[in-house]
């Protein structure tokens, strides 16, 4: 069917309730809404779906998130007999809908003998990840758009180590929702009968203190956090998310004596509405945070996200303005505390590893090396590192100590298998308290790294690219990239191409091929003359391509310099695929 087909059967099926066929019929006569709508499925990608809020094939509603859990649950029945008493564990955030996705999913999983156990109202990711493990699971499913504007919201799938759906079985899952053609055939049971049943079932404060004690133990120096409580001043945002109760509630356990809470973004609020992009990475994301800041004095200042995954941190810089701090500098920042606390305390482990991504920046290589622990790279998700972790407890080879994204994810611990923003930001609490104690501040503590490592910049530019010719924009620029291999980037010369999607390394000096043992992803990776370095790479939950790079400088003047030319250079290159 083309989409105008979908979108009468749609409009004329009376499978589809009221509200549903008024809001399409309201869209009549509008062509381009339409074929938006329809012209394809919303796409159940590696890390599940992520859409608009709306009523058609390609936007999040009840239909399509009926449709991923009939697949979910068609894979989860040809595990085994024990999945169906395993069950799913389900978590939800504070968007449109959130919680009637989650028990529309519960229903499916329960219409299929799949039993069910539900948060009794929003929790972050993170404590999802821990649920799966602590519930014995086979699988686990959040509903949420994590950082997005608020008419998105999505669905996450989780496997029973607690991570996201790793390759091949993600792929395996997707080739289930994808073969769901008919809503019809979907099993639905009604609540009621699910819960005399026995499949629907409800998780609360038993699993919360259990979290947030596993979270508490994550703590480096609890001496030095009885030193300073009294005296830190902290400001946190939720920014309208679930990160409100268990992050306050950790710090409050923990003794902080002076934390003050953005009062306008303390409660769930769907629309954003202080916010609109509640994104930690955005500086506006702060600017309430910040006015509370210089109010009390904050040493530190901190938002999480509204799935509370992600953590964005805030401290005053030389001429005394708060400066927000990078997901890369933060990651370094905790990297360095973790290795030098355990290393003077006579505890840090031969096999220790550090993990984080392939666009992430290579200052916490240095920094491994001085502490001479291990450090792997893998692709950007943080299920990758949850593979890992998964990984070294089951061959013993390697002791996680610490994993970090980019994107202002990480995790300290193995309790969970995904970045936990109630741990890091626990963790930036304490790097401000071992900072004060010094007479220092974070943003000194960088400093400080820079002048021992070098200066590197990293950083990463985001291309819009939405609908039918965005997509097509996409696979354009990636195609185009492949086929017409740049030799140089303002005058630097390319040294190495590492191209995951064919899992191969090209040394364009030598001319010679490696195998890269990483996933397939169709990621592009250029290596420069100088050592810098940038990546190219689809966004898997936005309709956007993105550029990463990273240089190494003597100063900072310099490293900005040659980031400012490697980034024009990246955007005169993917432009000339889009002119």
């Amino acid at each position: 069917m083309d989409y105008n087909e979908r979108y009468m059967s749609w409009v004329n099926d009376d499978y589809f309730d009221l509200e549903t066929r008024g809001e399409l019929e309201a869209i009549k006569g509008n062509e381009k809404e339409i074929e938006d709508r329809f012209f394809m499925d919303l796409d159940f990608g590696t890390a599940g779906l992520r859409g608009v809020i709306g009523a058609g094939t390609n936007r999040m509603n009840i239909y399509t998130v009926r449709k991923a859990t009939q697949g979910l649950a068609n894979y989860i029945l040809k595990q085994g007999p024990e999945g169906k008493s395993k069950g799913v564990c389900i978590a939800y955030d504070s968007r449109h809908f959130s919680k009637e996705f989650a028990e529309v999913a519960a229903l499916v999983l329960n219409g299929n003998g799949i039993k069910t156990y539900i948060f009794d109202s929003l929790r972050p990711t993170p404590e999802l990840s821990f649920a799966v493990r602590h519930q014995g699971a086979i699988a686990g499913i959040v509903v949420t758009a994590s950082h997005n504007p608020p008419e998105y919201n999505g669905y996450k799938v989780y496997w029973s180590d607690g991570a996201q759906v790793p390759y091949p079985r993600d792929g395996e899952i997707i080739a289930e929702v994808n073969n769901v053609t008919d809503f019809k055939s979907i099993k639905f049971l009604d609540k009621g009968e699910s819960v005399a049943k026995g499949l629907f079932n409800v998780m609360g404060e038993e699993v919360d203190k259990l979290f947030i004690s596993n979270v508490k133990a994550q703590t480096v120096n609890l001496s030095l956090i009885d030193e300073v409580k009294d005296d830190l001043i902290v400001v946190y945002t939720p920014l309208h998310g679930t990160g409100n109760i268990p992050v306050r509630r950790t710090l409050k356990e923990l003794g902080y004596k002076n934390v003050y809470v953005v009062g306008a973004q303390e409660l769930p609020d769907p629309d954003f509405s202080t916010v609109g992009y509640p994104n930690p990475e955005d500086p506006k994301a702060f600017k309430l945070a910040i006015e509370l800041a210089k109010e009390k004095g904050a040493d530190i200042v901190f938002a999480t996200d509204p799935d509370c995954d992600r953590v964005g941190c805030a401290v005053k810089d030389k001429t005394g303005e708060y400066k927000l701090l990078s997901g890369n500098m933060t990651g370094i920042l905790i990297t360095n505390y973790i290795l030098s606390e355990k290393q003077k305390n006579g505890v840090l482990p031969e096999n220790g590893t550090i993990i984080s991504t392939i666009v992430s920046s290579d200052m916490t290589k240095a920094i491994a090396k001085a502490y001479n622990v291990g450090y792997i790279d893998v692709l950007t998700g943080f299920k990758y590192i949850g593979e890992k972790i998964k990984e070294f407890e089951e061959s013993g080879s390697n002791t996680y100590l610490f994993g970090f994204e980019e994107s202002y994810g990480c995790l300290a611990g193995t309790y969970a298998r995904d970045k936990d923003a109630v741990v890091a930001s626990m963790l930036l609490c304490e790097l401000a308290a071992y900072y004060k104690k010094r007479g220092m501040n974070l943003y000194d503590g960088m400093i400080e790294l820079y002048e021992k490592y070098g200066y590197y910049v990293d950083q990463i530019q985001s291309v819009a690219l939405k609908g039918i010719e965005g997509l097509s924009n996409i696979k354009k620029i990636m195609a185009g990239l492949r086929a017409n291999q740049p030799k140089t980037i303002n005058g630097i010369d390319i040294a190495e191409v590492r191209d995951y999607g064919k899992s191969e390394a090209y040394n364009l000096a030598t001319g010679l091929t490696e195998k890269l043992d990483m996933p397939v992803s169709n990621v592009l990776y250029y290596v420069l003359a100088d050592e810098s370095w940038f990546c190219i790479r689809p966004s898997g939950t936005e309709p956007k391509i993105k550029i990463y790079y990273g240089v190494k400088g003597k100063d900072m003047a310099q490293a900005e310099e040659k980031a400012k030319q490697l980034k024009e250079g990246c955007m005169a290159l993917v432009d000339s695929y889009l002119s």
